[in-house]
């Protein structure tokens, strides 16, 4: 199953993407005929046969009702082929792309690679606000510069071992950090100088245990409005830091934490630590629903919202977004064409809850997220609840793809073993290092 479950992931392609489109010129004109018989190539990442398989539907769907446009799918494309074909361009590349990493919709809008899909949306009568999420908005665009459409969505919450919160005593999930805290600690069960039971991993190596996820529960602000990081002046990431620590130090130390770790199955396999038990609640995305039943898992799952900060119980209920992009290939000399695909799968409602439906992901818009189609059973519910909630937030575009949640990241990993001896002037200096990166790129 090929997915962002990572908002880094594909960050080495999208640094050199930056570098080798920087320059690349305007998209061309849209004047093809989309009425006329046409040819296009669309692009994806999904190679998973019951993903590819959806994706084939939506197609087939889409050329019923455009006859005239037939279609041909290139599936497992990762974002490094992307960049190579849109910097060459010709016959060969596509006319639609797809990428699983919203961090590159900054490199992509920027280089100019995506064309600027606002005079389409402006043809087309499409309202924003109306069809589309306010975090969905966010991430496919950059500085005011749409050049792509959210396709599915991928929403972040916390799941937990029933039956373990059971034995415990314990009757609800958590809503607030403090007593996530104090119930991950009573779930955790030493053995000797390890564990047979751990209550979280906190550690930022921890799967999906990221900086940006544990940081979208504070809605902070990584950028100022003329791009420079904000890492040391807004208060969250500081807290988010310091909150992690004490929950690492608190549950037996990093050393102790990460020596545990290694013992963990692959993430995306039966062996996951939430799937054996050897963590009771872990931080995950919707799809680890279908994967655990997948597995097999014996004990009965509850999902809910990620805890919030004390101060901050009246937003309970948001968490991390993230989600599938697509946009228009800049050298594509079949614009409107391909402009027909990507309304179709990304605002016609009826493609949208059925595409959610086949693989199990989040929609995208509004009307699809309250479809009465929807196949919804009470844990994606919760999903689909995080994904509307309107303090909900993701991680901003920049120029250079996800190399400034790089930087942070390694920080972070200093910070928990204990290697930063003073917090706020390693924010700065790691806002000092994320700024002379960013000023390479502009």
């Amino acid at each position: 199953m090929q997915r962002l479950s990572s908002a880094l992931i594909g960050t080495a392609a999208v640094a050199l993407l930056a570098t080798a489109c920087t320059g690349t010129s305007e998209a061309p004109k849209a004047n093809d005929d989309a009425t006329k018989d046409v040819n296009i190539t669309f692009w994806h990442g999904w190679s998973a046969p019951s993903e590819a398989a959806a994706i084939n539907t939506a197609v087939k769907a889409f050329e019923a009702k455009h006859p005239n446009i037939h279609v041909k799918v290139v599936g497992n494309i990762n974002d490094d082929k992307i960049k190579q074909a849109l910097r060459a361009g010709g016959p060969n590349s596509p006319d639609v792309v797809s990428s699983f990493t919203t961090d590159n919709v900054g490199t992509f809008c920027t280089s100019n690679v995506f064309a600027d899909l606002k005079p389409f949306l402006d043809k087309s009568g499409i309202d924003l606000d109306k069809t589309f999420p306010k975090a969905l908005q966010d991430y496919t665009q950059y500085q005011g510069k749409r050049c792509a459409l959210p396709l599915l969505n991928d929403a972040y919450g916390l799941y937990y071992n029933k039956d373990a919160f059971k034995a415990a005593g314990i009757t609800a999930p958590p809503k607030t950090l403090s007593e996530f805290d104090k119930i991950a600690k009573q779930l955790t069960k030493t053995k000797g100088d390890s564990y047979s039971q751990l209550g979280f991993m906190p550690n930022f190596h921890g799967y999906e245990s990221t900086t940006s996820h544990f940081a979208a529960q504070w809605n902070p602000t990584y950028l100022t409005p003329d791009g420079k990081s904000n890492l040391a002046a807004d208060p969250a990431f500081a807290s988010m830091l310091k909150w992690q620590k004490n929950l690492v130090d608190s549950l037996g130390g990093y050393a102790k934490l990460e020596k545990y770790r290694a013992t963990f199955g692959d993430e995306w396999g039966a062996k996951n630590p939430f799937h054996t038990g050897q963590t009771v609640m872990s931080i995950d995305g919707e799809w680890r629903l279908g994967m655990a039943k997948e597995a097999g898992v014996k004990f009965d799952i509850g999902v809910a919202p990620f805890p919030v900060p004390d101060d901050q119980a009246d937003s309970y209920g948001k968490g991390y977004l993230a989600g599938t992009i697509i946009g228009i290939a800049s050298p594509s000399t079949k614009q409107n064409a391909a402009w027909e695909l990507v309304k179709y799968m990304t605002t016609d409602t009826e493609a949208v809850v059925n595409f959610a439906n086949g693989i199990h992901n989040v929609p995208s818009t509004l009307d699809a997220l309250k479809s009465p189609n929807l196949k919804v059973d009470e844990g994606f519910k919760t999903f689909l609840e995080i994904a509307q909630h309107p303090k909900s937030n993701t991680t901003p575009a920049s120029p250079n793809g996800g190399a400034y949640q790089l930087t942070f990241q390694d920080f972070a990993f200093q910070h928990e073993a204990g290697k930063v001896p003073d917090l706020a002037a390693g924010l700065k200096k790691t806002d000092e290092q994320i700024d002379k990166d960013l000023a390479q790129v502009k």
